[in-house]
């Protein structure tokens, strides 16, 4: 990206307040508009030629609720399933560390799994108990997926209402494209890489909206200010100048934000990997879209000052003695 260096530039934006000089976002919207029409085209192509790998959540299967006489370690009763040929359980507490819910797909069902199970988690510790055996069928894991569909869409619908009426229609319609763009990136990339889906994933989804659309907000806010602030500059001119004067705000939110996410997705372990992979490809895009999909999208659709300005309706003169 190019900055501003002309001497009489320096002039028009003297006194507006930008942290460093101006950055021509705009000027690089079309690129932006190439790179995430190839990677939205990608992702939907995964999509529909390799599908998703549904988790246990969706797909249905056993769940064995298993009490330890001490503390157990996760990744020994990790190891010792796939030592015993299971590969793809789901291990977690369940409320203290000696409680534990092994999840099991339902090829791996039989009438013994229970004293299956029982026999492997004897070499860990010889007093484990098997509290209960059940079988969940894939009737609810259709029921769950439609339960996710439907609230990922609620919540684009409801986000979609209130941008607009908090914002002009043009910064509403930039807003929620820019959500679609990264929930759309974020599902196609776990489409390729065939990621376990389970329901922290659609948590993670739902997280990733919010926080993108935070971001968005941010910047239509200052763009808002500005175009009531600054008379004598372009439409395009102003908006560099907002995603400038925010930039900084921005980078430090996403850094700050991304160090937590990769905390969670090195030492979080395996329960909550979809959940933090999701969050890291999320905050990425969303980060990059508040700025190269969402104003800019705005600002194509024939964003103006007139738009933000309010008119101020004048009153006729009351006629004297009234």
């Amino acid at each position: 990206m190019t900055v501003t260096t002309n001497t009489k530039q320096k002039h028009e934006y003297k006194g507006i307040g930008l942290p460093f000089s101006l950055v021509h976002f705009m000027k690089y919207r079309k690129f932006g508009y190439l790179f995430s029409i190839i990677v939205i085209a990608l992702s939907l192509f995964s999509i529909f030629t390799k599908g998703f790998n549904w988790g246990l959540d969706f797909t249905g299967g056993v769940i064995i609720d298993t009490h330890f006489s001490q503390p157990a370690d996760l990744e020994h009763v990790r190891s010792t399933l796939k030592t015993g040929g299971i590969e793809s359980a789901l291990v977690q507490t369940t409320g203290s560390a000696n409680d534990v819910a092994i999840r099991l797909p339902a090829s791996a069902s039989d009438a013994n799994i229970g004293n299956n199970i029982k026999n492997m988690m004897t070499s860990l510790d010889k007093d484990i108990q098997i509290r209960s055996v059940e079988f969940v069928g894939p009737n609810v894991g259709e029921e769950l997926t439609q339960g996710a569909i439907y609230a990922t869409l609620a919540t684009l619908i409801l986000l979609l209402a209130y941008v607009g009426m908090r914002f002009e229609w043009r910064l509403g319609l930039g807003g929620i494209l820019g959500l679609a763009h990264d929930v759309i990136v974020t599902i196609g990339l776990f489409s390729f890489l065939q990621i376990e889906i389970d329901l922290t994933f659609v948590a993670a989804i739902l997280t990733v909206v919010g926080y993108s659309l935070n971001d968005s907000i941010v910047v239509f806010d200052r763009v808002r200010e500005n175009f009531r602030k600054i008379r004598r500059l372009s439409s395009e001119e102003v908006i560099n100048i907002s995603l400038t004067q925010t930039l900084s705000r921005t980078l430090m939110t996403s850094v700050t934000t991304l160090f937590v996410v990769f905390s969670l997705l090195f030492f979080g372990g395996p329960s909550i990997y979809s959940f933090s992979l999701a969050l890291l490809i999320g905050i990425g895009f969303g980060t990059y879209s508040s700025i190269f999909v969402a104003i800019a999208l705005a600002f194509d659709f024939g964003l103006d000052r007139e738009h933000m300005v309010v008119k101020v309706v004048e009153k006729e003169d009351f006629q004297e003695g009234l």
